[in-house]
């Protein structure tokens, strides 16, 4: 079904594998009245954290611009392995590596152990995105609106960009020259935060992979995040991960409308 779904929105699955012992993870989201949501996971263990190395199509990765991954993948062998050697290859090939740690507690076997992991590839990445609780969790209790925290805790030489995500309030962006925030996008009515961060990364990845050297460029790099909390502002406003991603018309019109 997710295979079709992809194939209907124009995503090469060229490089999908299926497993004929496994079944794929199910998440089960519990939606709050305020729109946000909890999450449990039934991975018993789930097809995708059996992905060896041998199975990962190494050509396709060469090909990429951009490498984007998350950390649940580093829970469990042997998709630890595969993930980390994908990693490698694309930072061989030149390929920007695009982290969103995702940080989901219920999956690992402890918060230290989920601190330990997400950070364990950290310095790696060239582009991350980050939420204020996830910086508040990864810093032990740093305070996620101080500019130094970030900076200091989170910054890191291999880091082009870092993005922090603040919900409806937008987003803060640091390079190694410059640093501001996007104001956020207002929605009528919240209904299902899930899908929201997903939207964003998108959004930006898409505009990155465009222009390359877009966080060389504050201007263009603001108009990106702009686009980006767009994205997320439209997601929120429907049900479900998939049906709420906007398309590219929906996002233009939408900026458009607010003038930018």
């Amino acid at each position: 079904m997710l295979a079709d779904i992809l194939e209907e929105n124009n995503v090469d699955i060229s490089g999908m594998r299926f497993d004929k012992n496994a079944r794929t993870a199910l998440a089960f989201v519990i939606l709050r009245a305020d729109g946000e949501r909890e999450f449990m996971f039934f991975r018993n263990p789930s097809a995708d954290m059996l992905l060896t190395e041998a199975e990962l199509d190494k050509e396709l990765i060469k090909q990429s611009l951009i490498f984007h991954y998350g950390s649940i993948s580093l829970i469990e062998e042997p998709c630890k392995s595969a993930h980390i050697a994908a990693m490698q290859v694309a930072k061989k090939e030149g390929c920007i590596l695009s982290y969103d740690p995702n940080l989901r507690l219920p999956l690992w076997p402890s918060a230290e152990a989920a601190r330990k992991g997400i950070m364990s590839i950290w310095d790696q990445a060239n582009v991350i995105k980050i939420s204020e609780e996830e910086i508040v969790f990864l810093t032990e209790g740093g305070d996620p609106y101080d500019d130094n925290v970030v900076l200091k805790k989170l910054f890191h030489p291999n880091l082009k960009l870092l993005i922090v995500t603040e919900g409806p309030n937008g987003c803060r962006y640091y390079t190694k020259d410059f640093h501001g925030k996007v104001g956020g996008v207002k929605v009528n009515k919240c209904v299902d935060t899930t899908g929201a961060g997903d939207a964003f990364v998108g959004g930006l990845l898409s505009s990155l992979a465009i222009n390359i050297q877009l966080f060389k460029d504050e201007k263009k790099l603001k108009y990106a995040l702009k686009f980006a909390n767009v994205c997320g502002s439209i997601a929120v406003t429907e049900r479900g991960a998939i049906p709420s991603l906007p398309t590219k018309e929906v996002v233009l019109k939408k900026l458009e409308e607010a003038g930018a």
